[in-house]
């Protein structure tokens, strides 16, 4: 498995269909994995004869498989190539899918869960490191194909979980495959380094804080991101709206059509302006939820997804302006933290406080981005 060549240190590739082709594959893979385990819970629950209470562990263990998995390739990039990366961490995801897929006992799957999730975080620290360095535009695009597999996961759990809960993961193995194929064929970009730069320089004193800011930036939008994501549905069922799901559905496919955007004319606006008007929108949309009206709320939260859209990848493409692209693996594992922890303290919240509360909480945490992004313009700019 090979890197496509060289390229001069101040021309990264053009966005061809090969230089995307591995990027789409595999997204639309990690996306199949990742939203899959809630549409499963019933299947799980009628093969492993668990109760509800229990069957969240496999989703939870998910996550904490990504979390552990994300700051991989910033050990194995010192050593070894994105497609080597790339194969090994794929692999890694078609074993843990096989191993759900085939499990014999519940305690079993939940470990097939665990490498699933390391296979998705150290593919997903690999490939977003390779192409933010590429530019707003290929992060953009590659990031919006995760949310597209994101949406058909559901719909692939409907369809063939009733032939046996095994199916739709041997569909995520299959695709694993696929993508090592397609590494083949079209091969893994290589992260890009600007002239003039050293890939494993020491960075100084004022390059630490900025890498903080950054990490706090992805914690608190990750965070907003996952608590639009799961709570909102519960705001709005207090208000009225009983097709809740369909709303959820439009938020995902609000922030996908956001990405794809930004993917395609999002290389004419600077970084930095970019996910600061995308904090703004959504910040707004969460007041206006916050009203308490339901169709105001429900196309608020649409809003939101479209507003939020632009803001990861391109907060990425923007940290490789100034620090070296080889840190974001480390830094997707602040951006894990806010997933793991925003739902929780939105939880929280919603018992002592009630419904009403999510989207106030949801402002507020959209405030403190703005606040981050800000404080990055201002440090950035002092060092230009």
């Amino acid at each position: 498995m090979s890197s496509l060549p060289a390229q001069h240190p101040d021309s990264p590739p053009r966005l061809t269909f090969a230089v995307l082709a591995v990027g789409t594959v595999a997204f639309f893979t990690l996306g199949l994995i990742q939203a899959s385990y809630g549409p499963a819970f019933s299947f799980f629950q009628t093969h492993y004869h668990i109760a509800l209470a229990n069957v969240g562990l496999i989703a939870s263990t998910h996550f904490l498989g990504s979390a552990l998995g994300n700051p991989l390739p910033g050990f194995l990039l010192a050593r070894f190539s994105t497609a080597q990366v790339v194969g090994w961490s794929l692999l890694l995801l078609a074993l843990g899918a096989l191993l759900i897929a085939f499990a014999p006992l519940w305690s079993v799957a939940v470990v097939g869960a665990l490498l699933c999730g390391a296979g998705l975080g150290s593919t997903s620290g690999v490939l977003n490191a390779a192409y933010a360095s590429l530019g707003t535009q290929a992060v953009n695009l590659v990031n919006a194909i995760f949310g597209i597999g994101s949406m058909v996961s559901p719909l692939l759990l409907t369809g063939l979980g009733p032939h046996g809960l095994q199916w739709p993961y041997v569909v995520v193995a299959v695709c694993c495959v696929l993508s090592l194929l397609t590494a083949q064929l079209c091969g893994v970009p290589s992260i890009h380094v600007p002239a003039g730069t050293a890939p494993d320089r020491i960075l100084t004193g004022r390059e630490h804080r900025s890498l903080f800011v950054f990490a706090l930036l992805l914690c608190l939008y990750v965070g907003l991101e996952v608590g639009f994501g799961t709570w909102s549905g519960k705001h709005l069922e207090s208000l009225g709206i009983r097709n809740t799901a369909l709303v959820l559905s439009g938020y995902w496919g609000g922030l996908t059509a956001g990405r794809i955007l930004t993917g395609l004319f999002g290389g004419r606006v600077k970084p930095g302006r970019l996910i600061l008007a995308g904090a703004g929108l959504a910040t707004v949309c969460a007041l206006i939820a916050a009203l308490g009206q339901p169709q105001l709320a429900a196309l608020a939260y649409i809003v939101a997804g479209l507003a939020l859209g632009p803001i990861f990848g391109t907060s990425l493409a923007w940290l490789t302006h100034s620090l070296p692209a080889r840190l974001i693996p480390f830094l997707l594992l602040s951006g894990s933290a806010g997933g793991v922890l925003m739902p929780v303290l939105l939880g929280q919240f919603y018992v002592r406080s009630g419904p009403q509360v999510v989207p106030l909480i949801l402002a507020c945490v959209g405030l403190l981005v703005i606040g981050a992004i800000l404080t990055l313009n201002r440090a950035l700019s002092q060092r230009s």
